[in-house]
């Protein structure tokens, strides 16, 4: 495989599409030795066809706001790889979104989804539509609008849409609903649903928890313990909850959150009533987090992140490249011991190579992060057999998944001097089982 040749390729037909090329250029370099040692892989030119996505959907959605004026945004849907199983990937609802980051995500689902062994192919959608400070009429209008342009290109064996950033219960149930709606049928066809029609416990935690067990299994694997350690959080949604959540419950100390306006140091640790009190300013609809600042009586840094804490753990839990090198160089300075991205591709390649260089404890998000749609298979599951499980059986599976997802990583990225290359042995990992599947099927 030549790099250099397939990136300038990719680069001059999708000029532009930086978070794209750089999820690409990640892969590619870390799987390059291994690939190398399968000849059939080069013949069937599996990198090639792996890069570029089996199909892209871009539609216009009309709809009325409450003043009654037509507003129009932009949808889509990116269907990257189905050869382990139907495509699976989150809706984002975001005014950043455009194409080059709905293909990078797309493009690491693929990847993440092999690494649960749960049957799922790689896919990502969505629309520059903001739901914040919107009403919940308009919400409904938009998602409903948006799925009259989707319903056709998905279903339970096609392609399982999910939520993500932008995209919680309430905007999966009005797609779901105007889904059922037009597809005359009840599958499960969106996952992250309201439990009284088809949804998962556990859920809305799980990319928090899954990213802690993989953390504290990447901690005892080099010979230590998470409790008593100190935790700088990014974010302050759903996944961020979560994480504070379970870092708490294992006995570490979360010390701060973060928003677009800054962040929190809360010294004392977030827990208890403060986690709680993350979901109310969530649900405020302001996206700041300077207001848990000044309820609890701690520093707000104003436009500043959270990594020039001094911590032994950093988690981004927010949104991709919001970790960069003078950020990871400031957390090496401070001591930190591991790097686990919660968030997908939180960490900028510059940084990453910091970490690396210094023989940080990484985990790429591709990894970390799977517990959400790891979860979001299980509810696919549970609505196939027409059952539902209890937390503590899904919570149960969750950490199984987890468990064999580090295990993998662990085996492929093991290096010489006792290192373990965790984002080495993710892209290898994911990526043999994904190349192995586009063999056997033959050019597609």
């Amino acid at each position: 495989m030549n790099i250099d040749k397939l990136m300038q390729s990719l680069e001059a037909k999708h000029s532009g599409e930086y978070e794209y090329l750089q999820a690409v250029r990640e892969v590619l370099t870390t799987i390059e030795e291994e690939y190398n040692k399968h000849p059939e892989f080069e013949a069937a030119k599996i990198a090639e066809r792996l890069v570029e996505p089996d199909r892209i959907f871009t539609f216009k959605v009309p709809w009325v706001d409450d003043r009654g004026e037509v507003q129009v945004n932009l949808g889509y849907r990116v269907q990257f790889n189905n050869a382990i199983g139907p495509y699976k990937g989150g809706l984002r609802f975001h005014s950043s979104v455009n194409l080059s980051i709905l293909k990078f995500l797309g493009f690491e689902q693929i990847f993440k989804n092999a690494l649960t062994t749960l049957p799922m192919g790689g896919a990502k959608g969505g629309s520059d539509f903001n739901p914040r400070g919107k009403s919940s009429a308009e919400v409904m209008r938009f998602c409903q609008a948006y799925m009259v342009e989707l319903w056709r290109h998905i279903g339970p064996e096609t392609d399982v849409p999910a939520g993500d950033i932008g995209v919680g219960a309430r905007e999966v149930g009005y797609l779901y609903g105007m889904y059922r709606k037009l597809a005359r049928e009840n599958t499960g066809v969106l996952t992250g649903k309201n439990l009284e029609f088809g949804g998962s416990l556990i859920r809305p935690e799980a990319t928090g928890f899954g990213g802690l067990y993989f953390v504290k299994q990447m901690l005892e694997t080099a010979g230590m313990d998470i409790a008593g350690k100190t935790i700088a959080i990014s974010g302050f949604g759903n996944v961020a909850w979560g994480a504070a959540l379970k870092a708490t419950e294992m006995g570490a100390k979360v010390v701060t959150i973060s928003g677009p306006d800054g962040y929190v140091y809360d010294e004392s640790g977030i827990s208890g009533e403060k986690i709680d009190y993350m979901l109310e300013l969530r649900a405020s609809c302001n996206d700041v987090v300077q207001p848990y600042a000044e309820r609890y009586n701690v520093p707000f840094y104003a436009g500043k992140r959270p990594w020039e804490v001094k911590v032994d753990i950093a988690l981004p839990c927010a949104t991709q490249n919001e970790l960069n090198e003078v950020d990871a160089k400031l957390l090496i300075e401070n001591g930190v011991i591991c790097v686990g991205e919660i968030s997908n591709m939180g960490c900028t390649p510059e940084a990453i190579e910091s970490f690396l260089q210094h023989k940080v404890m990484y985990g790429p998000g591709k990894a970390v992060n799977a517990g959400g749609v790891a979860t979001s298979g299980l509810e696919m599951t549970q609505n196939a057999m027409h059952i539902s499980w209890t937390a503590e059986e899904v919570d149960d599976k969750l950490r199984q998944i987890m468990g064999a997802i580090h295990e993998q990583c662990v085996k492929y990225g093991r290096e010489a001097d006792g290192y373990i290359n965790y984002m080495k042995g993710a892209n290898i990992a994911g990526f043999l089982k994904v190349a192995k599947a586009m063999l056997a099927q033959g050019v597609l």
